[in-house]
């Protein structure tokens, strides 16, 4: 018994930033002083990010306008974050929350739709269904909400893999390979929605200033079944996974819950530890097999320098994590899911061994191996 992605779907908000634009909105934020403008500049500029989505309109038309005129007013369905003038405004943890309860489940739904038409996987015939978020919480929550939303039955089992950071897909992907092992007719539709610039705040610190350099908004979803015969196409077989807790980092990438929002701890120890440790790290998961093709989570360029450098990498190995890191920055959990979709949907040879490796809080590495496969076996 083989289970298998059979398909991955994702989206964005229509709201795009660029990452130039931005850049020149929080430096001109009042109180940032000289050495902050220059911090924010530096950080920006090597981020390798172009453009980036968010789910808050007002953010966008504020960086997008060169002189920062008015910004049309914020309905009563939106969290209003910049003022007329282009001034980032500091909402409450509530409000901030009350936004992700608004805005989170339609970008869910959308992933989702798209993974199971991709996979022509009809709605009535999902049995499980695993969410994953860390930027905002209720209940009933997104599991729940893809139940209603997308007219699945009111039987599905559901579970949500909450507050994991970045690495939580690798996870989402292994209980959904876990419930295909105890129920091979199962059909596990797999959702990751991230809504990160919720907490976006003047940047004033280094975690901060990083923080506002790389994260953004998304969501995709992932059609997980053992059922060969469900196979239309080209697929991921899912094959094993690990977890690895580094030495290190517990206080260095962290992720907790503020009086304003979200909180991002990420020190520059960060990619420093990751350098230091992915090549033991990796060896540990993949002994000596080889490996074809690499899916590694961009959670900024640094991270994937250091992947590149400790595994001693080709140039071009992590050119389509660098490529989701460029035009949509760093989506959290989504992200790997993003990349995964690409490389799907690419010029993959059939059996070409792929190594999925993710970051987060901790410091974690979760890992998976996945097989390509063109077409059904």
């Amino acid at each position: 018994m083989t289970t298998r992605i059979l398909s991955i779907g994702t989206a964005v908000p229509s709201a795009r930033l660029r990452q130039d634009q931005v850049r020149d909105l929080f430096a001109g934020q009042p109180g940032a002083n000289r050495l902050t403008q220059r911090l924010i500049g530096a950080a920006f500029n090597a981020s390798a990010i172009e453009t980036r989505h968010t789910v808050l309109e007002d953010l966008a038309a504020a960086a997008a306008a060169t002189a920062l005129p008015a910004v049309e007013a914020a309905d009563d369905e939106r969290m209003p974050t910049v003022t007329d003038t282009g001034d980032l405004l500091a909402p409450s943890t509530g409000a901030r929350n009350d936004a992700y309860i608004r805005l989170a489940p339609p970008l869910f739904a959308e992933a989702a739709r798209k993974a199971l038409s991709a996979a022509s996987v009809d709605a009535a015939d999902v049995t499980h269904v695993v969410t994953v978020s860390c930027t905002g919480m209720f209940a009933p929550g997104p599991d729940y909400r893809l139940v209603r939303d997308l007219g699945l039955p009111t039987t599905v089992a559901r579970s949500h893999l909450g507050f994991m950071g970045c690495a939580a897909a690798v996870p989402a992907l292994r209980t959904a390979f876990q419930i295909c092992a105890a129920h091979p007719d199962a059909v596990v539709l797999v959702v990751c929605g991230e809504l990160c610039s919720l907490h976006v705040r003047t940047p004033a610190d280094h975690d901060e200033i990083v923080s506002a350099s790389v994260f953004a908004d998304g969501a995709a979803a992932a059609v997980v079944s053992a059922d060969a015969s469900r196979v239309t196409g080209p697929s991921f077989e899912l094959d094993r996974f690990a977890t690895v807790l580094t030495d290190e980092g517990e206080k260095d990438m962290a992720w907790t819950i503020g009086d304003s929002g979200f909180e991002m701890i990420l020190s520059a120890e960060v990619p420093r530890i990751i350098g230091r440790e992915i090549r033991g790290a990796v060896d540990s998961f993949l002994g000596d097999e080889g490996v074809d093709t690499w899916a590694v989570h961009p959670g900024g360029r640094s991270v994937l320098d250091r992947v590149e450098s400790g595994l001693d990498l080709p140039a071009d190995a992590l050119t389509v994590s660098r490529g989701i890191l460029r035009d949509y920055g760093n989506m959290s959990s989504a992200t790997i899911l993003f990349i995964l979709g690409a490389l799907l949907a690419g010029d993959l040879d059939d059996g070409e061994r792929v190594a999925t490796l993710a970051f987060g809080p901790g410091l974690t590495l979760e890992a998976a191996r996945l097989t390509f496969r063109r077409e059904a076996a």
